[in-house]
């Protein structure tokens, strides 16, 4: 029998307004870090370098300090790479609040390269990099395994065929982990399980341990906003399976989002976490309305392929290049499920490299790329519609028209203009 953990409207409101307190404690800390930001005009810091993107006069970098993100730009001519730690001075008259937590673009005073230490986490990406010896491969498994962020060429290459997603560490990468770290562990605790504390619930201790190797990962790869948000609602969803209460609910992801905000504020401006929350609420619209398909392996067609239609029109207001391969993003989508965790475990076993001949073939494609986005309104109106489904089913009914029209003038429309 399905239970809820929020029984009366007033325990509903308790728990929001518990979220509103720690999310004004947190942005009161935010708020602090700031100040002491901005105290003097010339701030000076450490910092990693986490993108550098060319220009054509110049570089613009991406950098991350201890409590912040920011971007600056150097010489052509200043020799840097990616997760490079330098000491960096910058000015910090026009920064403010929201521009700090948005991540702010600032004039440089100077820099200076630091000594290179060896993390762990640089160590595992030089292991997954001597593997390989195409850039862009190298680029493509650190992004994969380790959350690295990808260079632009890697960018375009996945924005072209449709599957950014697949390269944003999300839900899916989290499943994947889940379930090969679970079966590496189900066989040596099952022996001991059996024989000292056969008492105990096997599973549940399982999955404890699993959530706790996950955390660790979490932790490693600097809490991407996806990751965490796929990681809060494993959490979410393995409590209220044990108490018994309905999963699948949209209420779940409202405070999943709620729950990360209050956490950390600064993840409100974060596009992969909204898209990653906006693929779960397609998702579970999908399991709404289409959970009483007959045929499997048709369900999981369709699946695949009304996710991808249903997130073009959020996508595409935010990022306009489109390309006739992007259909392919559906089947390659399918694929990736297979090819995800075998290579982790090729590269495991320092056989990383067995499919990059065929890799660098599909990298190499040359595209026919051009622009197409969704307008203000439309994005608008899609939106609604797209919420009032979760309570009428004319509403998605509606909701399929208007991909459909907007998949007409992504694909079809397109050839006439």
């Amino acid at each position: 029998m399905i239970i809820r953990v929020l029984k009366t409207y007033s325990e509903f409101f308790l728990v929001i307004i518990f979220i509103l307190i720690i999310f004004t404690i947190n942005l009161s800390i935010e708020y602090s870090k700031y100040q002491e930001l901005v105290d003097e005009e010339i701030y000076e810091t450490k910092v990693q370098v986490l993108n550098i993107y060319e220009k054509d006069k110049f570089y613009v970098l991406k950098l991350k300090a201890n409590n912040f993100q920011f971007f600056t730009n150097i010489d052509k001519l200043d020799n840097l790479k990616q997760l490079d730690d330098i000491n960096i001075a910058f000015i910090t008259t026009r920064i403010n609040f929201f521009t700090y937590l948005k991540g702010f673009y600032t004039k440089l005073v100077f820099y200076e390269e630091l000594e290179q230490k060896q993390s762990n986490y640089k160590t595992l990406i030089k292991i997954s990099d001597s593997q390989h010896y195409n850039e862009v491969i190298k680029d493509l498994y650190s992004a994969l395994f380790f959350a690295k962020p990808v260079s632009k060429e890697l960018r375009d290459i996945c924005a072209s065929y449709g599957i950014s997603h697949l390269i944003a560490l999300s839900g899916f990468h989290l499943g994947v982990l889940s379930f090969l770290i679970y079966w590496f562990l189900y066989y040596p605790y099952s022996f001991f399980h059996t024989r000292y504390f056969p008492y105990r619930n096997k599973k549940y201790d399982l999955l404890l341990v699993v959530l706790s190797v996950l955390f660790v990962y979490l932790v490693f790869t600097n809490m991407i906003a996806s990751l965490l948000r796929a990681f809060i609602m494993m959490c979410l969803g393995i409590y209220l399976l044990r108490q018994n209460i309905k999963l699948f609910s949209f209420i779940n992801l409202f405070f999943v989002f709620l729950i990360i905000i209050a956490l950390f504020p600064k993840y409100i401006f974060s596009l992969s976490l909204w898209f990653s929350l906006f693929g779960v609420f397609y998702i579970f619209l999908f399991i709404q309305y289409f959970k009483d398909i007959k045929s499997r392996i048709f369900q999981v067609l369709f699946f695949n392929f009304w996710i991808y239609f249903a997130m073009n029109p959020v996508v595409h207001f935010f990022f306009h290049t489109t390309s006739y391969e992007q259909l392919y993003s559906p089947i390659l989508t399918l694929l990736f499920t297979i090819f995800y965790p075998f290579e982790l475990v090729a590269h495991l076993l320092n056989y990383g490299y067995i499919l990059d001949e065929y890799l660098n073939i599909f990298l190499s494609h040359k595209f026919v790329i051009y622009e197409t986005s969704t307008s203000l309104l439309f994005f608008i109106v899609y939106l609604i519609i797209s919420f009032l489904s979760i309570f009428n089913k004319k509403a998605f009914y509606i909701l399929n028209i208007l991909l459909t029209i907007f998949l007409f003038k992504l694909f079809i429309l397109n050839l006439f203009v």
